[in-house]
């Protein structure tokens, strides 16, 4: 298949640092062209793949402070223009090439990586990222979950070192504080790990700094995949209690990649992606996270990476995505094939009418012409 992949323009693809979604349709990219498959990526420059990079913006646009929405309706306006070069166009950048409507050349199917409110050709992340427009009645086209190459960027790790980790954005919606609060009340170290977004400095400043000081507590910044695969793989628990239902969370899959059990909240996708006590512990209260953390060295660690291996890896996103574009792709012909039919009936249809006049015409003519 000729399969058009449009990413966010922010960072490139794949990120060097933060960014979830250029990670995945990286991951994707990639798996698609070793498959066989013609793949054309719209992303910004300085983007690195094996499929044919088309670089809309000059910059990515965090490191240009450029204007995202004239960007984005760039690349829009490019992919419309070369729509016609594809089987599929596969969205990663939410509703805004919607707005071309009937332009494309070739169907659009959309992944949504964050919350929904538009209807179109959707692809969801996890069932539970339906859940909140479920009365939108959405035209879901499937549940691909995310893949990466979790079995060689990350080693299976023996937690020997007995901390818990956090490694994740600093952000309300991800806990750190609970976190660091249930670690200290577990009487476990906990080392934490992750960027603080400008927007969330507020929160950081108040809620999160004021604990780093704990002799229990260890932060360590940002971290890298390395960074990661070390952090994570050398604690006991891989500990971040989610307090919004979240889509997917790139980061438990690959804290389960080491071999580290998941300790959180049964919110969002969390329940679709491990199995409650046997790859970690999904509980609602505090007191509940501590005793977690305390029997969190009673799981398989062998298990938990064998479970993520399995299913989020980079051929099975492929693979999920491979059925979306061929129902489409047949959906698109044969909705074409029944307009040119249609066309071409009504055309023969109106030409056997006007036949059919002309003959009326001569007839009535040729009658009027007999003598009486």
């Amino acid at each position: 298949m000729r399969i058009a992949q449009v990413a966010p323009l922010f960072v490139p693809v794949p990120p060097r640092e933060y960014g979830g979604t250029e990670r995945i349709v990286h991951t994707l990219t990639q798996e698609l062209v070793a498959r066989g498959h013609e793949v054309t990526l719209f992303a910004s420059a300085g983007s690195e793949t094996s499929a044919t990079l088309h670089s809309t913006s000059p910059t990515p646009l965090w490191e240009s402070g450029a204007d995202a929405l004239a960007w984005h309706s760039v690349e829009v306006e490019d992919l419309v223009e070369q729509s016609g070069d594809f089987d599929v166009i596969h969205s990663h950048i939410d509703g805004l090439p919607w707005l071309a409507g009937e332009r494309y050349k070739a169907p659009l199917v959309t992944t949504v990586h964050g919350r929904l409110d538009l209807p179109d050709q959707l692809v969801s992340i996890s069932n539970a990222q339906r859940r909140p427009v479920e009365d939108l009645h959405l035209n879901w086209r499937a549940t691909v979950y995310h893949g990466l190459d979790l079995e060689n960027i990350y080693e299976l790790g023996d937690g020997a070192s007995g901390y818990l980790a956090f490694v994740s954005r600093l952000t309300p919606e991800k806990a750190p504080d609970l976190a660091i609060k249930v670690a200290i009340k577990a009487g476990m170290k906990i080392v934490v790990g992750g960027n603080v977004a400008d927007t969330e400095k507020e929160y950081f400043e108040s809620k999160v700094k004021p604990l780093l000081d704990h002799p229990l507590v260890e932060y360590v910044g940002e971290l890298d995949d390395a960074g990661k695969n070390r952090v994570i793989g050398g604690a006991s628990g891989f500990l971040v209690p989610i307090q919004w239902d979240e889509p997917f969370g790139l980061a438990f899959i690959e804290a389960l990649a080491t071999g580290t059990p998941i300790i959180s909240c049964p919110r969002g996708s969390l329940p679709e992606l491990i199995e409650d006590g046997r790859h970690g512990f999904l509980v609602s209260t505090e007191d509940e996270l501590v005793d977690a953390c305390r029997k969190v060295k009673t799981l398989d660690r062998a298990a938990c990476r064998s479970w993520v291996l399995e299913r989020y890896s980079p051929s099975q996103m492929a693979a999920g995505y491979e059925r979306v574009y061929e129902g489409l792709i047949a959906e698109w012909r044969s909705e074409a094939g029944a307009s040119a039919s249609w066309a071409s009936a009504t055309a023969t249809a109106e030409g056997e009418t006007l036949t059919a006049r002309a003959k009326a015409g001569t007839a009535t003519e040729t009658v009027a012409d007999r003598p009486i």
